[in-house]
């Protein structure tokens, strides 16, 4: 990879296996691994005043998970790429941090060529996924991914599931409500009872309602 170093940001929350990443990403030319964490609450606050190309991350990890990381970072940082290393290859997992933005999704069995390429891809703009993750999603009927089914939500209005797939797209209270053609605090009331339906503490906990339920 030629040209500027690329500045990787590293989180997992086990210590030993966020030596041996550091170590291998820095032994890729032209890659600088800039800081490591173990507690994934601080990646935000960090990445608030240090500028980063790429952002790796565990899937499975206390406090915020990588698709929590995924669904808070990309839209305050658009220009970030998110590779998820993880240990999880089953096709739910999977799809569930398709759907939230990763733009990549590599084992942690990968060896340092498949972890250049990815870097390679995400950096070009790409998607980039480990053969075996193609595989799992090639071998899984998608109804089996979809988890949406009429038990699921009979609780939510046919309103409300309209305001939670939008809000799932990130369109804001002022322009949910100019596209529904309703006021903005009809919106904010439906936003209210959604979160108190879905027990979800903030927009983050909605997105991830509607990324399990196939809504987006």
């Amino acid at each position: 990879m030629a040209g500027r170093p690329v500045k990787l940001l590293l989180v997992d929350d086990h210590q030993i296996i966020l030596d041996g990443l550091r170590f291998l990403f820095s032994s890729i030319e032209n890659v600088e691994v800039t800081a490591t964490f173990t507690d994934s609450r601080q990646i935000l606050p960090y990445l608030q005043t240090h500028p980063v190309d790429i952002l790796v991350a565990d899937l499975h990890m206390p406090h915020l998970t990588g698709i929590d990381l995924t669904l808070q970072v990309r839209p305050l940082f658009p220009e970030l790429k998110i590779l998820l290393l993880t240990m999880a290859e089953d096709a739910a997992h999977i799809r569930e941090a398709v759907r939230a933005g990763v733009h990549g999704y590599v084992l942690k069995k990968a060896n340092k060529a498949d972890l250049e390429k990815a870097l390679m891809y995400v950096l070009a703009g790409q998607r980039f996924y480990s053969d075996e993750v193609i595989n799992e999603l090639a071998q899984a009927p998608t109804d089996n991914l979809n988890l949406m089914t009429p038990a699921t939500i009979q609780h939510l209005t046919g309103r409300e599931v309209e305001i939670l797939k939008l809000i799932s797209e990130e369109q804001s209270t002022a322009e949910i409500a100019d596209k529904l053609c309703i006021s903005v605090p009809t919106v904010e009331t439906h936003r209210r009872n959604l979160m108190i339906k879905l027990n979800a503490k903030n927009v983050v906990g909605l997105v991830k309602y509607a990324l399990k339920h196939g809504l987006v």
